[in-house]
């Protein structure tokens, strides 16, 4: 329960199963009879146990603590007889989390803390559907002889998440110091992080940036929309982009967030009129640009066939070491997929230079 209102702040992409606008119970108090008015933050800090009163307040901005089924501020002060809930979109998930053998590619790796390559895939996180084979099973076994690590507790493990479509670099913490220093950095925004995409359309600007407040589309429950910044309806979020290739029909971008919130570079990218590439989810599987020619869908049909996925990468990950007060910073390459995918583009427009226009 108390992971699940720390993945609440930190989740940047994962999809975390459910029913589209359902909402699940995954704690439940009823306040004494003799109980004085108190806020609920600090009632649940004492009484939620590993979760501060920060990840509390948290939860409760984004609507997940309820009071006798209506959802209420940190400022709400319980009185007797109150029936305090946690709700979140995902079903609670109740088994312990096992150890299996999957393969790591460990980044980094000493007493602290973990980075990994997560391949494009790979659920991070036991959800709904995804109870086995996750990032967080794999590296069960991979510190299974280190006594002090529990991988069913939440003051260790996964510090944020990625989606499981999306490749690229997480930090996994080992002891619950780490855990809180690294959290407090991604909470306060002095993390450093960096994505590739491959989006479809050209730009006539090669930086910019897009701010506009994400939050569930009310169209579709399983994609985020944008919304107007400064305004109630979902959560702040800003993406600054830099253009690193351009090929005529599509562009590969850098991606520097300075939020996390979920599914933020594709919902950003889909708002500006740039979906990514084979992002299924938010339009990327259209063909969106180009010639009108049976050659041309064949080529990018193939695109997608190799690249079955939406084409973002985590490419860099840096943060100041939690024990030594070091910056740490880390780059992991494309995987095949992309590099493959950016190839095929690069000898598209090589030999069709002279026709293409956006």
């Amino acid at each position: 329960m108390t992971e699940e209102i720390y993945d609440i702040e930190l989740a940047e992409d994962e999809d975390d199963g459910g029913q589209p606008g359902q909402l699940y119970e995954h704690f439940r108090i009823e306040v004494d009879r003799g109980q004085v008015p108190t806020r609920i933050d600090r009632f649940l800090t004492d009484r939620m146990q590993h979760s501060s009163r920060n990840r509390i307040q948290k939860a409760a901005e984004t609507g997940c603590i309820h009071v006798n089924g209506r959802p209420v501020k940190s400022n709400y002060k319980v009185r007797p007889g109150d029936a305090v809930t946690l709700m979140l979109d995902r079903p609670r998930y109740e088994s312990t989390i096992e150890a299996e053998d999957i393969p790591l590619d460990v980044v980094y790796e000493d007493g602290e803390l973990m980075v990994i390559n997560k391949p494009a895939g790979m659920v991070v996180h036991p959800g709904c559907g995804n109870f086995h084979g996750t990032l967080v099973n794999a590296v069960a076994w991979h510190l299974r002889h280190l006594g002090s690590y529990d991988p069913n507790d939440p003051q260790v493990g996964l510090v944020h998440r990625i989606d499981k479509d999306t490749s690229g670099l997480l930090v996994v913490a080992k002891t619950p110091e780490a855990k809180t220093e690294l959290g407090a950095q991604f909470f306060n925004k002095t993390t450093h992080r960096s994505y590739h995409a491959l989006v479809w359309g050209n730009f006539t600007e090669d930086t910019g940036s897009i701010e506009g407040n994400i939050g569930r589309d009310p169209k579709d429950r399983l994609r985020m929309a944008v919304f107007p910044p400064g305004t109630d309806t979902g959560k702040p979020a800003v993406t600054h982009y830099r253009i690193i290739e351009r090929f005529g029909y599509v562009t590969l971008v850098e991606c520097l967030l300075e939020t996390g919130r979920t599914h933020q570079i594709r919902a950003h990218m889909r708002h500006i009129g740039h979906p990514l590439f084979a992002d299924e989810r938010y339009g990327g599987t259209e063909i969106l640009r180009g010639e009108r020619t049976g050659s041309y869908r064949l080529f990018v049909q193939n695109g997608f066939k190799l690249c079955p996925r939406q084409a973002l990468h985590a490419r860099t990950l840096g943060f100041v070491h939690p024990a030594t007060g070091r910056q740490m910073d880390f780059t992991a390459e494309l995987p095949p997929d992309l590099d493959a995918l950016l190839g095929k583009w690069r000898s598209y427009i090589h030999s069709n230079s002279k026709s293409i226009k956006e």
